[in-house]
């Protein structure tokens, strides 16, 4: 072992299973040593610590370790021990904490979130923790912080719009939260104090008659033209239409029940479908669970319900604004359930309970085991109501091209 001021050129002049420790220097460190092990020399700092003799790596000679900057490392780890801490234990944790990184905690959160969430609420979150916070994920969770988050949303919001932002925020955030449950010794969710992006309120959108009647001529006669005047027709969701199963439908009796996993409130809905809503189901084809849809999305799930929501609603509004001459103003395909409930209940008079349950909303009364009663005891007025409204989007007036009220 020799003993003799660390430099440069005494690291370079070492040779393979030689080692020198640092003396006769005014800044020597006592305990800092450097050894060569074949063609690498590496920065030691061998120590003292609850009575043990204890060795740490501070790095191999070389960029960006250097005799003066490892010095400075090796006494700020002897500052660690005199706080009666171990730096060998300091640096194992440094590097457990630097192998969990964004991406590696958001795989483990995805995999317990498929087994807990519904498909498609899954999807949108694995495609914001996957995509839009991409830039991050080779960081560590423990170095994330407030800024790292809130620069990315800015990104996010500039590149997406302030809902897509809010919305990959909330997804970190779960995870997050998930991961401290976890026991990930995180001081404090980083997403928590950055400011979220403004949306935008509840959307009031009502179709007029001539809009209603302008998107119900533009429908085609395939899988979306049908789901859209469904939508209409029926008040549901869109993904309650778009993957409905030949199992939920009783065709004798006209009635259509979607099992609880499929609606939103985790309740089974019944609705009664009216000649005009059986008259756009499409022929049965063999092998097919799902009405709409055209094919199999992966291994191990043949079919899966429609998926072409984007494309389909752009080629609609091309077909509106031909037919009109102008684009209808902006209209999503929610808006229909919307527009069918508030002229049930204002125009047509049918009564709010009545329409609640075709929504299958569950408020007050409705709660609970009565519940479950009066929904069975609405089935006539349902059927009643949604065959007057049946009716009413039968007599909307086609529009003449160019004309709009």
């Amino acid at each position: 072992m020799a003993v003799s001021s660390i430099t440069i050129r005494a690291v370079q002049a070492l040779k393979p299973g030689e080692n020198i420790w640092d003396a006769n220097h005014r800044e020597a460190v006592r305990g800092f040593g450097v050894r060569r092990q074949r063609d690498q020399a590496t920065y030691v700092l061998k120590y003292r610590v609850f009575g043990r003799q204890r060795f740490v790596t501070i790095g191999p000679h070389g960029a960006p370790w250097t005799p003066e900057l490892a010095r400075k490392e090796a006494k700020r780890l002897l500052g660690v021990v005199a706080n009666g801490k171990d730096p060998a234990d300091e640096k194992a944790k440094a590097r457990l904490q630097a192998a969990d990184t964004l991406r590696a905690i958001a795989d483990q959160y995805l995999r317990n979130a498929k087994q807990r969430l519904k498909p498609r609420t899954y999807s949108e979150i694995e495609r914001y923790l996957l995509a839009s916070w991409k830039p991050l994920h080779s960081i560590s969770v423990f170095q994330i912080t407030r800024r790292h988050i809130s620069a990315r949303i800015a990104d996010i919001a500039s590149a997406h719009g302030a809902v897509s932002a809010a919305r990959a925020r909330t997804a970190l955030s779960s995870m997050f939260n998930w991961a401290i449950r976890e026991g990930l010794d995180i001081a404090a969710n980083p997403v928590l104090g950055t400011n979220r992006p403004a949306q935008p309120g509840s959307r009031e959108r009502v179709l007029t008659e001539t809009e209603l009647s302008a998107v119900w001529q533009a429908c085609g006669d395939d899988d979306y033209g049908r789901i859209v005047r469904l939508l209409l027709l029926t008040a549901q969701r869109r993904d309650e239409v778009g993957s409905m199963q030949w199992a939920e439908l009783d065709t004798l009796s006209g009635l259509w029940t979607l099992p609880s996993a499929r609606t939103k409130n985790h309740r089974e809905h019944s609705l009664p479908l009216v000649p005009a809503a059986l008259a756009l189901l499409p022929p049965r084809r063999d092998g097919r669970d799902f009405l709409f849809g055209d094919g199999p999305r992966r291994s191990g799930d043949p079919h899966r319900g429609f998926s072409g929501w984007s494309k389909s609603k752009t080629a609609l509004d091309a077909r509106i604004t031909e037919a009109l001459g102008e684009p209808l103003p902006h209209w999503t395909v929610h808006d229909l359930r919307r527009s069918a409930s508030t002229v049930m209940a204002d125009r047509l008079g049918v009564l709010p309970h009545i329409v609640e349950a075709i929504l299958n909303h569950v408020s007050g009364h409705r709660a609970g085991v009565a519940g479950v009663y009066n929904r069975a005891r609405y089935a006539t007025e349902m059927c009643e109501a949604l065959q007057l409204w049946a009716q009413h989007v039968a007599t909307l007036p086609a529009q003449k091209p160019g004309v709009m009220a």
